[in-house]
């Protein structure tokens, strides 16, 4: 029943807040839980939790009669978010996902651990296929929450909770074509095999879907796709108000009319009609009906006082215990219907029930034949019948009374009941469950100018008076200027506040989501340093961080968590210092390698193999059910490529250390020093191999063979400096100046450079106007080779000086 919790808890705080309509998960969508090449179910990062190894170059993890079912929620929509728990092995450099169609990649996420670089990969508004690169080593062997928040131009990338990156990029087209193909953990059956584990996958289709992976993170500030949502939604207001004023007024028509009538209020629920005053109860709850509300309050039951004969226990039915007779069996005792399988002599299976206090034997039904082989048969306590691992408890008889607002949930040798999200247990069974006020409790994400209201099983964060929402949990201040709810002239300009505050300019970016506050000066985010915040801070080894004694510091780009030291495991606190690390009883837990002839013995973080008194042990150890001698060293059967030695009863394993220069260097477990076909690469057309370190330029990007991966990367162009209007030519991959501002890609306009018109009004870089009094003449204020600044005007076609 303790796991049975656990289990909702975690999908409880990984989904909470999401529509399902709005969530893809590639996991489910794939059936990942089915048999695929290369990919093994493992456990995950949170305790209980399901998780699948990716292995091997042989995996094939793609379905095309699921893929136009999840492109269905993403295609057109200008604002998603990317979440992926992994644990990424170290120099891997593999995709996560990938929706492409042909060459056209729509939406790649990759993470190279060659390079230490997130890859954004997608096609742009503009049918040109563009990668946005984000430097951090993902490739560690160490469990990340990543998400990467797309709204419209804007994207925010997020590292365990730690907003690490937010730029503005051209804005991806989601036009995605029908045969669209989505890969999981591969670009395709050649290239980009990701190695490591992969917990989920999702794609969340809604504002700020990181909250979804990181409930507790900001969301006070709009998006990009709000804003251009916000004068639809109030055009839809309006319609809905005209409306509801013109309902309201034939209502108010119908009840003068009744004015003179005599009406009793009354109540409803759960379809039944309840009248003024009237009480009745509703399963674990009291309720009555008072001036048209119904008011309800949880029944409290008393211990029952039962004879020796007899013992509390559930009835189907109602609420509260009460006494049943009870059957003594084999020094157990049983209560009234309970059944109980054992075997005779002979091993036949008998079955009693509880039949008014004594065991009375029932006729067994033919047991039905197991698909599974017998490794995978279960024997149960109330029947003779085996059922195999992985058994629905719940769609047969014998799963309990789930009743109010409780779901059946399967165990290994049985089911329980389980409270739905937002709601408690009223019985310590759990199959009456009531409604958590969130508000009350202060469980709920209401943020800012929001005021929480509480809902059956969740909440509503509701506005207050003149503020407009960002999200589910959110509200901001209304935007005259966005909405056009102003009454600024035609001719005149709205702003937003007094008009005097203006934008920093930095020489160069602010790194790492730095902020430019002042000319020249960047404001860091937390956890970097220098002039562009350019130096991650290490905050272990500059004494910023303090962990526990059981804890040992990692230090992350941006940020640095407590992780347990060897010996230790989370007790599922998980405290940001280490606290809620505790000691693994390995003695207890069996996870200890002591032989026969010693006693395992626990100590803080480990355990000793220690020798009965008088007795001449071996130090020999048991490791995978095998027999070890003292001083021993081998190859793990599973790993050829770790070595392992036995010292005093305790096993220490290690990975093999490759020495290119030795002529019997392992070239499987070292394929760095392999010449020969292990550690090439074949080209993307498949026709032409690559040794180990060669590189190549293909599509426009750099890449790289290493160790028989393929890493690929977008080609570094020289700076185009001077230059206002740049051109990337066909079959080229960089910018090239260009006079034509027709034919132009990008326009370069230095906003800290100004002309002054005729009319001594000054002008921004790349500004133009129309002549004061002379409608065909276009002035534009242009830069010049030397450094000065000219007006160009256009005459009917002529162009002057």
């Amino acid at each position: 029943s303790h796991n049975c919790h656990v289990l909702i808890l975690v999908c409880y705080s990984l989904g909470f807040g999401v529509d399902p309509e709005l969530r893809i998960n590639v996991f489910d969508e794939l059936k990942l839980g089915e048999s695929y090449a290369g990919v093994f179910q493992v456990q995950g990062f949170h305790n209980e939790s399901r998780a699948f190894l990716f292995q091997g170059k042989t995996r094939k993890l793609v379905k095309e009669d699921v893929a136009e079912v999840m492109l269905q929620k993403l295609r057109d929509k200008t604002e998603f978010t990317v979440l992926v728990t992994l644990k990424q092995e170290r120099l891997n450099s593999g995709v996560l996902l990938s929706i492409h169609y042909a060459e056209h990649r729509y939406l790649e996420l990759e993470s190279s651990g060659q390079r230490n670089e997130i890859r954004l990969h997608y096609r742009t508004r503009g049918q040109r296929q563009h990668t946005e690169g984000f430097p951090y080593s993902l490739a560690d062997d160490r469990w990340h929450k990543l998400s990467v928040a797309v709204s419209v131009s804007h994207v925010v990338l997020h590292v365990d909770c730690n907003r690490i990156y937010e730029r503005v990029i051209e804005n991806p087209s989601m036009d995605i074509p029908s045969d669209t193909t989505i890969w999981l953990g591969q670009r395709n059956q050649a290239h980009g095999y990701f190695k490591g584990i992969m917990q989920d996958v999702q794609l969340v289709v809604m504002p700020q879907g990181y909250i979804s992976q990181c409930p507790d993170l900001n969301r006070t500030c709009p998006t990009c796709n709000d804003f251009h949502g916000l004068v639809q939604k109030i055009m839809e207001l309006q319609d809905v108000l005209a409306k509801t004023s013109s309902k309201l007024s034939r209502a108010e028509e119908k009840m003068q009319g009744l004015d003179g009538c005599y009406c009793e209020r009354s109540c409803s629920m759960n379809g039944e009609l309840y009248r003024e005053d009237e009480g009745w109860t509703d399963g674990c709850r009291n309720c009555s009906c008072y001036n048209g509300t119904v008011q309800c309050e949880t029944i409290l039951c008393p211990p029952p006082q039962c004879p020796p004969d007899s013992a509390p226990a559930y009835v189907p039915g109602t609420c509260c215990k009460e006494c049943q007779p009870v059957c003594l069996f084999r020094g157990r005792v049983y209560v009234e219907g309970d059944l109980k399988s054992v075997r005779d002599s002979s091993g036949n299976c008998l079955l009693f029930e509880c039949q008014e206090h004594s065991m009375q034997r029932v006729e067994n039904a033919p047991c039905p034949e197991l698909t599974c082989p017998e490794s995978e048969h279960i024997t149960l306590t109330d029947r003779c019948c085996k059922v195999c691992r992985g058994h629905h408890f719940c769609v047969e008889g014998h799963s309990p009374s789930c009743v109010e607002n409780s779901e059946c949930v399967n165990l290994e040798a049985g089911s329980c009941c389980s409270c739905k999200d937002g709601y408690r247990a009223l019985r310590d069974d759990s199959a009456y469950c009531g409604d958590i006020d969130e508000c009350a409790e202060g469980k709920h994400y209401c943020r800012e100018n929001t005021m929480c209201v509480n809902t059956p099983g969740s909440f509503m964060c509701i506005c207050h008076t003149g503020y407009i929402r960002i999200d589910d949990y959110s509200c901001t201040e209304r935007d005259e200027c966005t909405t056009g709810l102003h009454s600024c002239d035609e001719n005149a300009i709205c702003y937003v506040g007094n008009g005097t505050v203006c934008r920093a300019l930095c020489d160069g970016l602010c790194q790492n989501g730095g902020s430019c506050v002042n000319p020249d000066t960047c404001i860091c985010q937390q956890g970097f340093t220098g002039k562009r915040c350019e130096t991650d801070i290490d905050e272990c080894t500059d004494g910023f961080v303090e962990c526990d004694s059981r804890a040992i510091c990692v230090n992350l780009p941006g940020w640095y968590h407590c992780e347990c030291r060897d010996g230790y495991h989370d007790n599922g606190m998980f405290s940001a210092n280490g606290e809620s690390c505790e000691d693994i009883d390995e003695c207890a837990t069996e996870r200890h390698s002591c032989a026969n002839d010693t006693v395992c013995f626990n100590v803080d973080g480990g355990y000793d193999c220690r020798c009965p008194h008088g007795k001449n042990c071996t130090g020999d150890c048991n490791h995978d059910n095998k027999h070890k001698h003292n001083g021993q060293i081998w190859v793990l059967d599973n790993d050829r490529c770790s070595v392992c030695s036995c010292q005093s009863g305790l096993v220490m394993c290690r990975r093999m250390v490759c020495d290119c220069e030795s002529t019997t260097a392992d070239l499987f477990c070292c394929p760095e020093c392999n010449p020969g076909l292990s550690s090439q690469c074949l080209h993307q057309n498949r026709l032409i191999t690559y040794s180990s370190g060669d590189t190549w330029v293909e599509n426009c990007q750099q890449c790289q063979c290493m160790s028989g991966e393929v890493d690929c990367w977008p080609m570094s162009c020289p700076p185009v400096v001077d230059c206002e209007f740049t051109q990337v030519p066909e079959g080229q991959c960089c910018p090239r100046c260009i006079t034509d501002p027709c034919q132009a890609d990008t326009v370069r306009n230095d906003i800290t450079k100004t002309c002054v018109d005729e009319n001594g009004l000054t002008r921004f870089s790349g500004a133009a106007w129309t002549k004061h009094r002379t409608e065909c003449t276009l002035c534009q204020c242009k830069v010049r080779q030397r450094g000065s600044w000219e007006y160009t005007h256009t005459d009917s076609g002529r162009q002057t000086h």
